[in-house]
């Protein structure tokens, strides 16, 4: 049994103990063609000088996806260095890979040519209960998100979702969803997008992985199914 394996297990027996199921773990994370954002895709180095730069503009302005429409993030409420930015490849690990490095509060996509896209993520308690190697079983465009049970005893305000809350900038799952699987088995966990943009490079008070939701749009866009995924707690070197 792997160290990822292990991880994921104790945290289901752990989340069994307190009366919660796999439900509530997809709850926990909560934290048609490809949306268009008119303009560069990010910033390559150097670092931009602040956030008069125009093309912040460009990349995190509202935009229409699907039917729904994306806010402009106000971008005083991030800092800049957790704002989508071509970098030179940290991770050495093969395109194609997506590395989450929690205790930083970055995601790289790894490209060809020694190159990554990062990131900037917030990351809740289920973050920091696991690492390892995973991949992306499947991924979902605007995912639909169900409280489970025992969550609507406790908040009954959310009995109005008890068959899923529709997809919309609202719901805690955001734009895009990319599901973690190791061996054929779900982690529970998950790389989503997030309407409560302002929480990046933070530790949120819940969820797995959450991005901005113009970010997970683009790492959708890049990442395949199957694509493998390493998750270090202990920052990337």
């Amino acid at each position: 049994m792997s160290d990822f394996t292990r991880i994921a297990t104790s945290r289901r027996t752990f989340l069994m103990g307190l009366g919660l199921g796999a439900a509530s773990a997809m709850a926990g994370c909560t934290s048609g063609p490809r949306a268009q954002i008119v303009g560069v895709t990010a910033f390559a180095d150097p670092e931009p000088q602040g956030f008069g730069h125009p093309d912040y503009s460009r990349i995190y302005g509202q935009m229409v996806d699907d039917g729904h429409v994306i806010p402009a993030v106000n971008l005083s409420k991030v800092k800049p260095g957790y704002l989508r930015r071509e970098v030179a490849d940290p991770t050495g690990e093969a395109p194609g890979t997506i590395v989450v490095d929690t205790a930083n509060k970055y995601a790289y996509f790894v490209m060809p040519g020694g190159r990554a896209m990062r990131y900037g993520v917030g990351v809740g308690r289920q973050g920091f209960a696991w690492s390892g190697r995973a991949k992306v079983q499947f991924k979902k465009k605007w995912p639909t998100w169900t409280p489970p049970s025992d969550m609507i005893k406790r908040q009954p305000e959310l009995a109005q979702y008890a068959d899923g809350m529709e997809p919309g900038i609202t719901n805690p799952l955001g734009a895009r969803a990319l599901y973690l699987y190791e061996d054929g088995r779900d982690t529970l966990y998950r790389l989503h997008g997030s309407p409560e943009y302002w929480t990046i490079g933070t530790n949120a008070s819940s969820g797995c992985i959450r991005f901005i939701n113009q970010d997970i749009i683009d790492l959708y866009s890049r990442a395949k199914v199957g694509a493998p995924v390493l998750v270090r707690q202990g920052g990337v070197a």
